[in-house]
């Protein structure tokens, strides 16, 4: 099973570009691949994921940073390749309303069960007995009532 922490740290020191390299355009995409998440992972960004394929797709970042492409356009890459899922901030839409509202919604309901239990611990009286009712009453208790 590829798992993130199957990869030694020293592997994953090999994709990491010299320090040669232009220090903006590391720092560049080193934020770009903090913004995805580790598809593998799914809790690290892929900047500190140490699974093979977030050292696959950091190469890719970086080779599109180097080409010169746009941040938007490294995002639209990835989003197409792989779907909302891979934003570490996904955008609100149809697809994402779930991610987005359901900790309120959650929140919402728990407080609504929360008035709904306290308000039931207050017990009305039960409704006074009707003459019917009280004659069946003595005849069953025998006249005690």
């Amino acid at each position: 099973m590829f798992g993130c922490l199957t990869q030694s740290w020293a592997d994953a020191a090999e994709v990491v570009p010299d320090a040669s390299a232009n220090p903006d355009m590391k720092a560049r995409a080193y934020r770009l691949e903090s913004n995805f998440r580790c598809l593998v992972c799914q809790n690290e960004t892929i900047a500190d994921s140490t699974a093979d394929l977030a050292a696959d797709l950091r190469a890719i970042i970086r080779e599109q940073v180097e080409q010169g492409a746009a941040d938007t356009q490294i995002s639209d890459y990835m989003v197409t390749r792989y779907g909302d899922f891979v934003l570490y901030d996904p955008p609100f839409k149809t697809l994402t309303w779930a991610l987005w509202l359901g900790p309120f919604v959650l929140l919402v309901l728990g407080f609504a069960a929360l008035v709904l239990v306290v308000s039931g611990g207050r017990k009305r009286p039960p409704p006074a007995l009707t003459d019917l009712e009280r004659r069946r009453a003595r005849r069953l208790l025998g006249g005690r009532l």
